[in-house]
Formats: structure tokens, sequence, C-alpha cells
């Protein structure tokens, strides 16, 4: 929970400091990068470690995340320019990358089926406090004047971390003789880095149809296809290709793709919405928006009783089911705005989403074994970070497209509700597409599996 908590609160903490920072060292114009590179970093490196974890242990990738995170962050806050912040944030995204799917990755080596809702619940729950410890701690050293301390308050947390660790953590790893894909990670890499790189800046640093966008989507594109050759005659593939040729594990990624669309929708446009449409305050909309992240753990915590009784397919079923009337009911309320029924919208969705997105996973890591863990669950998370990708991208072309109709339509009232509107339609299309994803999953009991040691593969009918 502690390690989990280190991404979480740094995913919120910098936001608020962004005027702060920028008074300081300058650069306003190349800001948004402080978020894209270290989403960058953190999306392109999750499979490498988690095929790493399956090789070494978890242990010591979770040790390396923490020290990369630690040493981008101590970095981060003696940044004296711009570039530099965004150069270091990239070490600081490196280390992210190991750090949250090992966290999840080791819930699933410890715990049994029926316990692992609880723990992703509770690793869950780290993000709905962090969505307010976040943004506040944010707003505190900035109107203090110190804003530098976003990034060391990282410092003691990383701290922590190690030790409990080092004296909590113990796992038996045998030891064989391994052959890295050195060749398929360089591929990886470098084409997913590529791809992402142009879904987050196509349409913000430049248009969809420049020469520059044009040639990172077919170059990505190309390595891509050359990794996939590579990795049908490696010995042992960075991406193995029967994580996308089993039906659960594929169809679990594409739910996990969806789950972080519509996250990432709902987060990027609900407070500008209430900000914009019903002039509430900053703190307030991101209240609302907070709402999202308690409903998850809630229902995630409690989801093991549902899915043992019921199955996983029907579990995340329901889950997507109210996550579906939840979007649809913030699509009928948006022309009324209201901060307090925006927030009941957001937490309803928030349970819809805890009865996703954690089923889903656990299925997929009930599945395999230990030596094949590592992989399935960094695939599933390197699926929501391209979905969230993905996600920001659509509908910010959406909105912009409604914005560009009006004279500064993203201050006018009026153009906002419809921009967030169609968002909005846009996450409920989403949804209903996950929908279809669920159908495709196989039926799979949950069963106690054992915590340690090789994992029974869950019964399908």
């Amino acid at each position: 929970m502690l390690t989990t908590g280190l991404v979480a609160i740094d995913s919120t903490i910098v936001a608020t400091a962004v005027p702060s920072i920028v008074r300081d060292i300058g650069g306003f114009s190349s800001f948004p990068w402080v978020f894209s590179i270290y989403l960058l970093a953190q999306a392109v490196s999750v499979p490498i470690y988690a095929k790493l974890s399956d090789m070494v242990g978890r242990k010591p990738i979770i040790l390396l995340g923490i020290g990369l995170f630690l040493v981008g962050s101590v970095l981060c806050g003696f940044a004296w320019s711009m570039p530099a912040l965004i150069l270091f944030r990239v070490i600081q995204g490196l280390g992210a990358g190991a750090v949250q799917p090992m966290a999840i990755t080791i819930a699933g080596d410890i715990y049994t089926v029926k316990e692992r809702a609880k723990a992703q619940g509770y690793l869950a729950s780290v993000w709905a406090i962090s969505s307010v410890v976040g943004p506040t701690l944010g707003g505190v050293f900035s109107s203090l004047g110190i804003w530098r301390g976003i990034f060391f308050v990282n410092v003691p947390l990383c701290a922590l971390a190690v030790w409990m660790l080092l004296r909590a953590f113990h796992e038996k790893i045998e030891r064989a003789q391994h052959r890295v894909d050195y060749l398929g990670a360089s591929l990886l890499t470098v084409a997913l880095t590529l791809l992402i790189l142009a879904v987050l800046e196509g349409g913000q640093a430049w248009a969809w149809d420049s020469p520059i966008s044009v040639g990172a989507f077919a170059i990505g594109a190309v390595l891509l296809v050359l990794f996939v050759l590579v990795e049908r005659r490696a010995a042992e593939p960075v991406l193995p290709t029967w994580v996308f040729s089993r039906r659960l594990l594929l169809s679990t990624s594409l739910i996990s793709f969806g789950v972080g669309a519509v996250i990432l929708g709902l987060t990027s446009y609900v407070p500008t919405y209430l900000e914009g449409a019903a002039g509430s305050s900053p703190i307030l909309a991101g209240l609302a928006l907070a709402c999202l992240t308690l409903g998850w753990p809630v229902s995630a915590s409690q989801s093991g009783r549902l899915y043992l009784r019921v199955g996983f397919r029907t579990t995340v079923l329901i889950g997507i089911s109210v996550t579906v009337i939840g979007s649809v009911l913030l699509l009928l309320v948006v022309h009324a705005p209201s901060v307090w029924l925006v927030a009941a919208v957001c937490f309803v969705i928030g349970l819809g989403m805890g009865l996703v997105a954690t089923p889903s996973l656990i299925a997929a890591q009930s599945s395999v074994e230990w030596n094949e863990r590592g992989v399935v669950t960094g695939t599933n998370l390197f699926s929501r970070s391209i979905g969230s990708a993905l996600g920001v991208a659509v509908f910010g072309a959406v909105a912009n497209a409604i914005y560009a109709r009006t004279a500064h339509g993203d201050q006018v009232p009026s153009v906002i509700v419809s921009a967030s509107a169609a968002v909005f339609a846009a996450v409920v299309v989403t949804a209903v597409l996950v929908v279809v994803a669920v159908l495709v999953m196989p039926r799979v009991r949950g069963a106690a599996a054992p915590a340690t040691g090789p994992v029974a593969v869950p019964a399908v009918d």
C-alpha cells in the first residue's frame, strides 16, 4: 500500500503546483510535457519490468523501481529549468513503471483468490485517499512558496517503503539461467514510445496530419510489426504472444483498456465541466471527482464475495452495467450543472468500476502460474495505460472541435456544457463497448488458490 501511495500521490500532487513552478523556473508552454513524459516512461516500461519480475522475482524489481522513483524525485526537487524538470520526470516515470505493477503482482502472489479482492480494494483505497491528500498537499506547498516540497516529500516515503519490504517481504526464487530478450525489449520500448507520444501530443503539440505525427505513427507501427516477428523466435520473449492468444487474457486486457479510457475521460473533464458550467471552485470540483475513487475501493474490496458465488464474468458484467447506468445518468444531468448531483453519479460509476477492474484482473492472475503472473499483470496495466492515452486523445479531439466553433469557447458556460456532453456521450459509448468485451470473457469460477507456489488454473465452462 505504501509503494502504491508513492505513485498515487505523485499523480495528483503535481497539478496543483503548476502556477508556482512556472513562476519560479518558467516554461509554461512546455509544462504539459511534465505529465506526458512521466506517463510515457511509466507506460513503456511496464511490460519490461513485468517480464523481468517473472525471471528474477518481484522484490528486486520493486526495489529498483523505488530507487529510480527516489532519485527522480530528488532531482525534480532540485530542477533549475523546465527542460531539466521534464528530464528528471522521465526517471520518476521509469520508477513508477516498476512500482505500480509489482505492488499488484505481489498481492496476487501472497493472497488466495478469495483474499485478493480485499487486498486489491486496499490498494484502490490508496488512490482514493491520494485523490484528496495529493491536491491538498500540493496546494499547501504552493501557498507556502515551497513547491519543491511536493517532490522531496517522496524521500521519507521511499525510505520507509524500502525498509518495510526488506523487513517483511521474502520470496523464494528458483534460480535458473535466463536469456534476456534485449532486441525485443528495445523494439517494444521505441515502438511504444513513438505510438504513445503520437497519441498524447497529437492535436496538442502538433496537428494530427502533420509530418511528425504521421511519421511517429508509421515508424511506431513498423517497429511493432518487427517486434512481433522477433518475439515469435525469442527464447524468452519480453511480451509472449500467448498473452493475446488466450481468450480470458485477451478479453480482460480489452476490459482494462476500456477502464483506462472511461476513468481518464471523467477525471479530465468532470472538473472542467463543474468549474466552467456550475461555477464551482477547484476544490469542490476535485472533491466531486474524488467520489469516483471513493466508490471504487468500496466495491472492489467486497467483490470477492460476489465472484466466489457467481463467478468472475457475472461479477464484471454487473459492474459494467452499473458503470453504463452511471454514465448515462451523468449525460442526462449535464445540462443542469450541480456539484452534488455529479458527485453522486461519480460515486455510482466508481462502484461499478470497482466490480470491473479488480475481478477482471484477479481472473487473469488466477489463470496462470507464478512465473507468468508478472507478465499477465503488466499486460493488464499496460492495456489500461494505452486506454487512458487514447481516451485522452479522442475525448480531447471531441471537446476541442466543439470549443473551436465559438471564439474563446472554452470560457463560455453553454459551450463548455455542450463539449462536456459530447465527452460524456463518448464515455457512455466506451462503457458499452466494454460490455461487449465482458461478454467475450469466458465464464471463470473463483477458487481459493494457494497463496504461494504454482496456482491452479480456474475451471472454465
